[in-house]
């Protein structure tokens, strides 16, 4: 079992299930991986199932429109090869800092400060014109700025977790607005990457780092989700970073070849010198029911349909 997801939080308590093992493969929160990769064993199949339940009683049915897994084998790499750049473009997108929240509701995964991704989340949300209501946000404290990136921590929450990150929960946050749909997956280059944002479609992606290595950023991280919006002439990439102190200053602009090295390499050397994982191109991406035959194109050029 990889979660238990539910849209609200009264009934049931959304939560993935670790410590699940047979002794060659693990669950690790939201990811199904083989313990040792060196020893060649791989998975030959799997199969998705998905049980729905109500309330007792409740005349109220779930309604299911996307079930999917992502599997993928990469080799273990420090580098991968520099792309060439093919975009000069920018998405309009809405700018949340995380760091305005540093304190609020700290139940939820400590406040602001590991808001990465429901922040990220709630920008793409918004771009697609989509956002809580009033009456949704009513329980936020009305003193709070940008009260619907509270929201989107709340609702995308992990209590076993004890976070806002996993990757699937915050993919069906997204997809409970009207029309909305939302997939977790990894790319392969930066070339995937810009044939999206072309399209209009921004991208959610996971990286990490140490301060060093990625210029301007100003911090390293052991894992953080920002939100892709274009490329410049030069193609460096313009990022939505929700690790900034304010909304206004949440746009940045990162070279290109640091942060697609750190965005698509499997390993990396921590602050401490010890040899850990990098992600290797997973992103989120939310997209409309309906997207326009552009969107349409790139999506399913990914496989994604």
């Amino acid at each position: 079992m990889l979660g238990r997801w539910a849209s609200g939080d009264e009934d049931i308590r959304r939560t993935s299930v670790d410590d699940q093992t047979d002794g060659r493969s693990t669950v690790w929160t939201d990811t199904f991986a083989i313990d040792d990769a060196a020893s060649g064993l791989r998975l030959g199949s799997y199969r998705l199932r998905l049980t729905l339940y109500r309330t007792p009683g409740s005349g109220l049915t779930p309604t299911v429109w996307r079930l999917g897994a992502m599997a993928s084998d990469i080799p273990d790499r420090f580098t991968v090869p520099a792309s060439e750049p093919g975009l000069d473009h920018e998405l309009t997108v809405p700018r949340y800092s995380q760091n305005i929240h540093v304190g609020q509701y700290p139940e939820y995964d400590n406040g602001g400060e590991a808001w990465c991704s429901p922040t990220s989340s709630q920008m793409i949300i918004e771009y697609w014109g989509r956002r809580p209501t009033a009456e949704q946000l009513s329980w936020v404290d009305p003193a709070f700025a940008d009260p619907q990136v509270c929201h989107a921590a709340r609702f995308t929450y992990d209590h076993q977790y004890q976070g806002c990150g996993n990757w699937p929960f915050n993919a069906a946050y997204a997809a409970t607005y009207p029309d909305m749909n939302a997939v977790v997956t990894r790319l392969r280059s930066l070339t995937e990457l810009e044939s999206l944002v072309a399209a209009g479609i921004p991208a959610i992606t996971s990286q990490s780092f140490r301060k060093e290595e990625l210029t301007g950023a100003g911090y390293g991280t052991s894992g953080h989700l920002m939100t892709v919006i274009g490329f410049t002439p030069d193609g460096d990439v313009i990022a939505n970073d929700p690790a900034s102190p304010t909304d206004e200053a949440v746009r940045r602009v990162y070279r290109r070849r640091e942060w697609e090295n750190i965005w698509l390499r499997t390993k990396r050397y921590n602050a401490s010198g010890k040899v850990v994982s990098g992600t290797g191109g997973v992103c989120y991406l939310y997209f409309p029911d309906r997207p326009t035959p552009a969107q349409r194109k790139a999506l399913e050029a990914l496989g994604i349909v």
